[in-house]
């Protein structure tokens, strides 16, 4: 791995959200002499998604490698593993000192339970926001969102949104050239103001 190459461990679980991982793959991996991905589970192996596929996850928690940036999604499963104390223990060890630890949607809730969002602003899916930031101890949760950055720490709102806080990620990395040149790539309209969240108005959040 090259110095400016990073890598993304990606958390899956039974039930995660296909569109919080694959949206923010399809951008990392793009132009592959940036980023490499991984896919950690339980268990290796197959990994059923809330949508019915199933992705291989090619470590075990248990043998996943040091991180360098974390990448947790939402989706049904949160609801499970929100309160498993195994797995927030493990989480909370782990990502620790990762250099960047980030979530898409209901992610943030895991994140919060295992700790990691003590003292940080965070957001997350806003039709799920009342359950997601029941979790954590002092966490300063911000309800219009699309994304929140906060030191190396950052916070999607749900699910299409964690593809903005990818392209916003790959530039604070790599620069805001290479993120729109990869954007336009995708095709993908971004939205490049954090503060833009239609969707708190929606939920009765703003």
């Amino acid at each position: 791995m090259s110095p400016a190459k990073r890598r993304v461990t990606v958390v899956l679980f039974e039930g995660f959200e296909l569109l919080d991982v694959f949206g923010p793959v399809e951008l990392f991996r793009i132009d592959r002499s940036l980023f490499d991905v991984e896919l950690i589970a339980p268990l290796a192996g197959a990994v059923r998604s809330s949508q019915g596929p199933e992705v291989v996850a090619t470590s075990s928690f248990a043998d996943a490698a040091a991180p360098d940036i974390v990448l947790v999604p939402g989706g049904q499963g949160t609801r499970a593993l929100a309160v498993d104390a195994d797995f927030l223990a493990w989480l909370g060890a782990w990502a620790a000192d990762a250099r960047l630890v980030t979530s898409v949607c209901t992610g943030s809730a895991l994140l919060a339970a295992a700790g990691l969002l003590d003292g940080y602003r965070a957001t997350s899916n806003k039709r799920a926001f009342a359950w997601a930031s029941s979790h954590g101890a002092s966490v300063d949760w911000v309800p219009q969102a699309r994304w929140v950055e906060d030191r190396n720490r950052w916070t999607s709102s749900g699910v299409a949104a964690g593809m903005d806080m990818a392209v916003a990620i790959i530039a604070s990395i790599h620069g805001p050239e290479v993120a729109a040149k990869l954007s336009d790539a995708a095709e993908l309209d971004v939205h490049t103001d954090a503060s833009w969240d239609p969707f708190a108005a929606k939920n009765g959040l703003a």
